[in-house]
């Protein structure tokens, strides 16, 4: 993920990764990366409101589809 600062992407949950069941709410969100940390490539850590708008935030970690 270098060089993607400032970008911004689609994210849609796409299931879950823990025993919470149908974690998705359906929607997608556009978000933009304002960060890299690295060690960290393929993942996406969102704010709590994007989260939230995506997935049910008890869930902590899912999958997620994501396009530019």
């Amino acid at each position: 993920m270098v060089g993607i600062c400032g970008k911004t992407f689609n994210v849609t949950c796409t299931g879950p990764t823990n025993p919470v069941p149908h974690p998705c709410t359906g929607k997608s969100i556009v978000v933009k990366i304002v960060d890299h940390r690295p060690g960290c490539g393929g993942t996406l850590d969102l704010s709590k409101e994007a989260f939230s708008t995506i997935a049910n935030p008890v869930a902590g970690v899912i999958k997620i589809d994501y396009v530019q």
